[in-house]
């Protein structure tokens, strides 16, 4: 019994240390320019998936979660920060966002993949190493309302997204911290 352990221990110092080697030898390439290899993708996929899945676990979106307006002022947010790097319906995202590593994803089909809960978790909180911002300067209504914006992007045509960002346009657009802008304020110097 304590050969297997003494073999268990030694394998694993013998995978740790051909890890620190590859770290400190500057072998891995962390450039932005070059993906990263299959198992390091699998295992940051599996990182990010259980850790998001555990964090929000007991997150529970209100229960106007599927109201139109909330949609709306969702959707004034997505148009000003998201839309950038993410695209929308009709709307291709801007040349920064090509360049990034990971590509930020289009979500047309997030909310198939995260329950509101976790949307919400990783609105508030972003992703690491992922370009993703966390939005924890925002209040909890907001963030709810990006996730009804979600919730309603799987199938969305470009006329429904025109529409839907005519309508937050109407509204008053996008608010820091759930404040209208002020009547002389240009909305588009709200910087989040």
């Amino acid at each position: 019994m304590n050969k297997v352990i003494l073999g268990g221990v030694g394998t694993g110092a013998i995978i740790v240390g051909g890890i620190a080697a590859l770290i400190y030898s500057g072998a891995y390439n962390v450039a932005a320019s070059e993906p990263h290899w299959s198992p390091t993708i699998r295992l940051l996929e599996v990182a990010r998936r259980q850790s998001v899945r555990a964090h929000a676990a007991t997150i529970q979106p209100p229960a106007d979660l599927g109201e139109s307006e909330r949609v709306v002022a969702g959707t004034a947010h997505y148009a000003e920060h998201c839309a950038t790097c993410h695209a929308g319906p009709g709307v291709e995202a801007d040349d920064m966002a090509e360049g990034m590593y990971p590509k930020p994803p289009a979500l047309t089909d997030v909310s198939k993949r995260f329950s509101p809960g976790e949307l919400f978790w990783i609105l508030k909180n972003g992703i690491k190493m992922t370009g993703m911002p966390a939005w924890g300067d925002h209040s909890d209504d907001e963030l709810w309302s990006m996730v009804a914006f979600l919730d309603q992007l799987p199938g969305m045509t470009p006329e429904a997204y025109r529409d839907l960002r005519a309508a937050a346009e109407a509204a008053g657009g996008h608010h820091r911290h759930g404040t209208m802008p002020d009547a002389g304020e240009d909305k588009d110097e709200h910087h989040d």
